[in-house]
């Protein structure tokens, strides 16, 4: 670890009312010295931890800026170090003036997140706090955000521990046993661990089942739009944006590629993807775009299937309803100001057959019988739990009504559903999730043992496997290359 003193300009390089200018390192006080003024005199060495001074910044004669300084000593600081904070008029200039002069009389510029790095490396926060500093400066809403300050407290930290804790106490038995047998019994030893082993496992386990959820409180909700050309889905994007994103026409199939927005949706961040009208063509860009379209549908957190109630269902909606099968949707009849001939009687009818016969047949079907001829027998059924995850609603992208309704649905969906927000515990770092799979993987390996009557030894090196595995997310037996890597994602003042 290198000990020197770092400075670093804190806030954006832009213009705004305040800057600030972070010092830390043992020469942190003493540098400031030699460059800050204070009214009758004095210097900021002489003064008490956590106080605050008004003065100027000057270069030799040169006065740079009028400022505050802050003084916090160590170790109650957040580098655990000397640190001084040099608050500023926010013009990009004085900030790099005042940096440069900082650096003149002795610091040196800071790496990205090395402030971060240092408060890792002196021991007050762990790896997992750390990388949720980050995370805090990057939500983009609520839950996002209480999600990284929920971890930057601690509390992922404090579930890893609890099991490697637990891990550990078998380890050291387990060895202290093969070194003096003669004092300590291991006789019925493999069933009382394989209890314990059964029990730390089942908690990884429920660590790795947060790690969906906290991957959309963190990055947002994967939403598709999707439907048959024409349906109405550039026309929702667009108000959903609220601006004239997409292209939109009377022309059925405008849309061939993908569009992608970012929408905030009441503290909600959608990832919302526009696709191409999906329907059976021979246009060979336009088959591109429907691949696409039912690509990205089997990935998304939530679909959003725009259906065109001015007309009446066919086929391709048959094939695009399949594919809701047990997926969390919303279907939209939309341009219910034109005469609508699909009602909500038709998609529940549709939908409601899937569950109670796989095969669809023209008298099961009350409506569209123009195409019912052409329908196949269904492969899946719906469940009494499947059913329930769509929603059907009335909407018109083009009047902007049912537009509140679609939003608090999703907003019911997600806030109160499956992922809503609480105290629990949430994985939303892939590092993370990557190394309790490998400990949970260590530790059925270990039950695998005991079921096939291996030596306790055997037992020994898959608990400490598991052990360094959760270890590497507190940042204990880590590899200097990864913390480098992960510290390297931060700003230059962090």
């Amino acid at each position: 670890m290198r000990t020197d003193t770092i400075a670093a300009i804190a806030t954006a390089m832009a213009g705004s009312g305040i800057g600030i200018v972070r010092i830390s390192g043992e020469d942190a006080v003493s540098i400031t010295d030699k460059i800050f003024r204070m009214p009758g005199g004095g210097l900021l060495s002489e003064k008490p931890s956590h106080t605050i001074h008004y003065g100027h910044i000057c270069d030799g004669d040169e006065v740079v800026d009028e400022v505050m300084v802050l003084l916090m000593c160590g170790p109650r600081s957040y580098t655990r170090e000397d640190t001084v904070e040099i608050d500023c008029h926010g013009g990009v200039y004085v900030m790099k003036r005042i940096l440069e002069t900082v650096i003149k009389y002795g610091a040196r510029c800071a790496e990205p997140g090395e402030f971060t790095k240092r408060a890792f490396l002196n021991g007050r926060i762990d790896l997992s706090q750390a990388e949720s500093v980050i995370d805090v400066i990057n939500a983009k809403n609520e839950f996002a955000l209480r999600s990284s300050m929920s971890q930057l407290s601690g509390v992922v930290s404090e579930a890893v521990r609890k099991i490697r804790g637990e891990i550990l106490h078998e380890i050291a038995f387990i060895e202290s046993a093969l070194d003096d047998p003669e004092h300590i019994s291991l006789d019925g030893y493999p069933e009382k661990l394989a209890k314990i082993v059964s029990v730390e496992a089942k908690n990884v386990e429920k660590l790795l089942a947060t790690s969906d959820n906290g991957r959309i409180l963190k990055e947002g909700i994967s939403t598709v739009i999707v439907g048959k050309p024409n349906a109405g889905k550039s026309s929702l994007l667009n108000t959903l944006v609220g601006e004239e994103r997409a292209i939109v026409t009377d022309i059925a199939g405008t849309t061939r590629d993908v569009l992608e927005e970012q929408i905030n949706l009441n503290g909600i961040l959608l990832n919302v993807i526009d696709t191409a009208g999906i329907r059976e063509t021979e246009d060979v860009v336009e088959k591109i775009g429907v691949d696409k379209a039912k690509k990205y549908l089997g990935n998304a957190d939530l679909i959003i299937y725009v259906v065109d109630a001015s007309t009446r269902l066919d086929e391709n909606d048959f094939e695009i309803m399949e594919l809701l099968t047990g997926r969390q949707a919303i279907i939209l009849l939309n341009k219910s100001d034109l005469e609508t001939v699909t009602d909500f009687e038709d998609i529940r009818k549709y939908m409601d057959k899937m569950d109670e016969d796989k095969s669809v047949s023209c008298a099961e079907q009350s409506v569209n019988e123009d195409v019912c001829g052409n329908i196949r027998e269904k492969e899946t059924a719906l469940n009494d739990n499947e059913r329930k995850k769509y929603s059907i609603i009335s909407v018109s992208a083009r009047e902007q009504t049912g537009i509140e309704e679609l939003e608090e649905t999703i907003r019911e969906m997600f806030l109160t559903g499956e992922i809503s927000f609480n105290d629990e515990v949430r994985i939303t770092n892939v590092r993370h999730k990557a190394a309790l799979q490998e400990a949970l993987s260590g530790l059925h390996l270990v039950e695998k043992s005991i079921e096939d009557g291996m030596p306790e030894d055997f037992y020994s090196i898959d608990l400490m496997n598991a052990y360094e595995a959760l270890g590497s997310i507190i940042g204990e037996a880590v590899e200097d290359d990864l913390v480098n890597e992960i510290f390297s994602k931060f700003c230059m003042g962090k």
